[in-house]
């Protein structure tokens, strides 16, 4: 047994950290001032360091005037999601009464509690996106009701954060500097590099622990102050070493236990602790032993002490390392196979010799040695206690996702029950917001093996889970999964369109069309062929080139037409046939009338509504985008409202959310309500960009965007959105709302680039006219090649087109149509013709609900009648819908005339 140590406790001064101390303090004054202003403080360095010193110097300075909350990372619990935040906020939150708790959370309580551990699930999957906008309304609530005492929050030891909680804590960094509210971080600085090695939660060679270095990256670029903690200099280490030992101690050994230690702060406290304990005299000739000593408290040398102790005191400081943090003795006691009063004595040993400290919890002093001990941990063994532990945290009633992170250790060993406790473990890290944290159960239960007869469903749940954060996967795991037999019908069918669905969100289209396609053939007819059938119309028609587009149609129309609308595959197919219909430009009457059989009382069907996953969002989504090009923008502007309140009451807060704003923007768009357009297609690509690049979204909301931007006349603008989002060739495989080449023609010509307006009008006509898509509309490519060619000094080609815009007009009858087709032929026709068919034009766009295009109309009038009271009206429209271009013209033409 090693010697107890002196029963005076060994000083630790905070040394050489006046200036990082001082920074953390004018932050806190900051905070605490008339006007208080936040922000995020980054320290790192070193293991040992100091960073966790200089953590409670700053939390003891602040507790007075602030409320202060703290975390620190696990390296035993990294697998475990929401583990930090949980830390940080169960403490203030569990204080409050549940109606408070509620009015904290508003309407992300549900959402966002289970995450919290607060509430159980409400549902099988919740919204990652949504979960982490729940836990910013909670801090930002919690740091504004702290009246006289600001939020000060401390996480220690972040490169071993859990990964949901780290990409929450980096996405809410940018909104500190707005609030009450201070952040303190410690990370390691080598957790850029990755360092991490050997055994241990969270290092195996399949961790992904990249994202948390590229996370601490994105943390620090937007810290207010980051510091790199130095070791301590020989002056300080020598200060430390006669405060601890005596001011005699010889210089000698003050330089040699420097030159030890490297000036590490843990490490020299630690080498000195155990010259105390082995009544080593401070003197030049006792420096030799130093090293020595050095070595015993790292790494191999600590194991060796631990030794030392006795077999009993190793197997519960081996247990205490595999259950990591808030340890319990009781639990601890039971893996180490132990009764109460040796388990009491090995606490007190560990206690002694520095290993652990507390008592009920255990910790451990310091995270090298909770590291040093578990990697001392026999391999074998280790694997024991894990396995033992999983069950212990079972057979306490804590749930499978408590024990899934022990489970992940066990080595694979042919266990059904391992592998349906991971498949419970995945369901409840799905149910609150943690898809990676399920896809590493499932991942792990593959390997046990399950039995075969659930092997295909377990990669079907695999798949399901990787669909949020890894589409490639997901294509992986369900193409084997539909590759392998004992899937159930139904399973079948809902992982072909989920294999569908994460192929078009690779921008896969034809191969997901061929999925269900091939799917559909093999199945016997009735609800499940025609939910095949039907995603395989959608995906043909979402192609932006599809082989024998006039079959697709012509086979959708048959099939379709004759449906009442009776249940929700009729309505998806009626959907999915209005969609068609509109893009190849048909009877608009006819369109209407397909989309209102689509719903049931003007609204979305329970089945097809916007959160039903069996036909997905696009169904209604088709509805509507077809009612917004049928003139009908009110009826889409309720759908899409429908659809937004749908997505914030769900949490839905990643891509659905952003999608319905951008239909949003759509509606307000083809209303003529240029700024609410602007507005929300802003919004939707905002939100786009959280969720990723290159995203479907992403095309429609630029695409969108720019057409209302090059309508209020910032084409600038425009085009730096342009540039910034690379809209342009090469196209995604899926098409574009509205069609993306004739809006960047719309751009071109907008900018003066006549010649390149041509050559990509002129494509994107010659591809849409191959495809029957005659929607002028949808793509105004014909009304822009006029325009384009007379600038050109094309007559001949400005009048084909002209021509055949008016034809497409008649066939689609909209007023909208007409109105835009006869002012693209007034630009070819004699002066009183002109004004004849521009009179005719701003009648249809008088009844049309499309403002923009009717103030267009009344301002190419005015100017051919030469009307002032015209030309003020038409400023007066102009200015209403937000065409501020326009107005400039309206107005410099009415000055002329004055």
């Amino acid at each position: 047994m090693l010697p107890s140590p002196a029963e005076d406790p060994l000083p630790v001064p905070l040394l050489e950290r006046e200036p990082e101390l001082a920074a953390a303090i004018r932050a806190v004054d900051a905070l605490c001032s008339p006007a208080p202003s936040g922000g995020l403080i980054i320290y790192r360095g070193e293991a040992g360091i100091g960073k966790t010193a200089l953590l409670t110097e700053i939390r003891r300075r602040a507790g007075g005037r602030c409320t202060v909350l703290s975390a620190t990372g696990a390296e035993t619990m990294t697998s475990v999601p929401f583990h930090v935040v949980r830390q940080l906020l169960l403490p203030a939150l569990l204080t409050e009464p549940e109606d408070r708790l509620r009015r904290l959370f508003g309407d992300r309580f549900e959402l966002t509690a289970p995450a919290l551990a607060l509430a159980p699930p409400t549902g099988p999957l919740a919204d990652p996106q949504g979960v982490r906008d729940g836990l910013d309304r909670v801090v930002t609530r919690l740091a504004e009701q702290q009246r006289g005492k600001p939020l000060v929050v401390l996480v220690d030891d972040a490169h071993w954060a859990d990964a949901e909680s780290l990409t929450w804590l980096a996405a809410f960094a940018g909104r500190l500097p707005a609030l009450p509210l201070l952040v303190v971080l410690a990370h390691r600085s080598d957790a850029y590099a990755d360092p991490r090695t050997g055994p241990g939660p969270g290092n195996r060679p399949d961790a992904r622990t990249e994202p948390a270095a590229t996370l601490l990256r994105r943390l620090g670029d937007q810290a207010r102050l980051t510091v790199t903690l130095s070791a301590l200099t020989e002056e300080a280490t020598t200060d430390l070493v006669r405060s601890a030992l005596g001011h005699r101690t010889d210089a000698p050994f003050c330089r040699e236990l420097w030159t030890v230690t490297g000036g590490n702060p843990y490490e020299t406290v630690e080498l000195l602790a155990q010259v105390r304990d082995r009544r080593i005299e401070p003197v030049a000739d006792s420096a030799g032993r130093l090293r020595d000593l050095g070595a015993s408290s790292r790494g191999d040398g600590l194991a060796d002490r631990l030794e030392q102790l006795g077999s009993d005191a190793t197997r519960f400081a081996w247990a205490a390392a595999v259950l990591g943090t808030d340890i319990s003795p009781r639990v601890a006691a039971r893996l180490a196979g132990m009764g109460r009063d040796t388990a009491d004595d090995c606490a007190h040993r560990l206690r002694e010799a520095r290993v652990l400290t507390g008592t009920d919890p255990l910790e451990f002093t310091h995270p090298l040695v909770a590291t040093a001990v578990y990697r001392a941990i026999p391999p074998a063994v280790r694997t024991a206690l894990h396995g033992a532990a999983a069950w212990a945290v079972t057979d306490a009633g804590l749930g499978a996702a408590a024990a899934s992170r022990h489970l992940l250790e066990v080595h694979p060993d042919d266990d059904p029950e391992v592998v349906a406790q991971l498949r419970d473990a995945a369901r409840e890290h799905l149910a609150v917001g943690a898809p990676d944290a399920a896809r590493r159960c499932l991942e792990r239960a593959l390997q046990e093996p399950p039995p075969p007869e659930a092997y295909a469903e377990v990669l079907y749940e695999l798949g399901c889970a990787a669909l949020l954060t890894s589409p490639d996967a997901t294509v992986r795991h369900l193409r084997s999964a539909l590759d392998l037999p004992g899937l159930a019908a139904a399973l079948r069918t809902d992982a072909t369109c989920r294999l569908a669905q994460a192929l078009a969100h690779s921008n896969q289209l034809r191969q997901a069309s061929v999925a269900v396609a091939t799917e559909a053939a093999r199945t016997p007819p009735g609800p499940a062929r025609t939910r095949l059938q039907a995603a395989h119309f959608m995906y043909e028609s979402f192609r932006a080139a599809e082989d024998d587009p006039e079959g697709r149609s012509r086979r959708l129309a048959d099939l379709a037409d004759r449906l009442k609308g009776t249940d929700s595959a009729e309505r998806a197919l009626l959907s999915l046939r209005a969609f068609d219909a509109m893009l190849r430009g048909e009877d608009a009457a006819h369109v209407v009338d397909l989309c209102d059989r689509a719903l049931l009382d003007g609204r979305p069907a329970r089945g097809v509504g916007w959160t039903d996953t069996e036909w997905g969002f696009e169904t209604p989504a088709m509805v509507g985008i077809a009612y917004a090009f049928t003139d009908r923008p009110d009826r889409a502007r309720d759908l899409f409202e429908e659809a937004v309140r749908a997505y914030e009451i769900s949490g839905w807060s990643g891509a659905h959310l952003a999608f319905a704003h951008t239909l949003l923007g759509l509606a307000h768009r083809r209303a003529g309500d240029l700024r609410q357009a602007e507005t929300f297609l802003r919004e939707g690509l905002r939100l786009a960009d959280r969720v990723g690049t290159g995203l479907a979204v992403h095309w429609d909301a630029v695409c969108l965007l720019i057409d209302t931007l090059v309508a209020r006349g910032r084409t600038a603008e425009a085009r730096e959105l342009a540039d910034r989002y690379a809209f342009g060739p090469p196209w995604p495989s899926a098409m574009v709302m509205p069609d993306g080449p004739s809006v960047l023609g719309r751009l071109l010509l907008a900018e003066d680039r006549v010649r390149e307006a041509v050559s990509e009008l002129e494509a994107a006509g010659a591809a849409l006219e191959a495809r029957g898509r005659r929607n002028g509309t949808w793509a105004p490519w014909a009304y822009d090649l006029v325009r384009a060619s007379l600038a050109a000094g094309d007559t001949d080609r400005a009048a084909r087109n002209a021509a055949l815009a008016r034809a497409h007009a008649e066939r689609f009858g909209t007023d909208t149509a007409l109105g835009e087709a006869l002012r693209c032929q007034a630009l070819l026709a004699a002066p009183d013709e002109a004004r004849t068919l521009l009179s005719r034009a701003v009648r249809h766009l008088e009844a049309s609900p499309s403002r923009y295009e009717h103030a267009q109309a009344v301002y190419d009038h005015a100017s051919a009648l030469a009307c002032p009271a015209a030309l003020s009206r038409a400023a007066a429209l102009a200015t209403t819908c937000g065409a501020d271009a326009l107005t400039a013209q309206a107005e410099e033409a009415l000055a002329h005339h004055r």
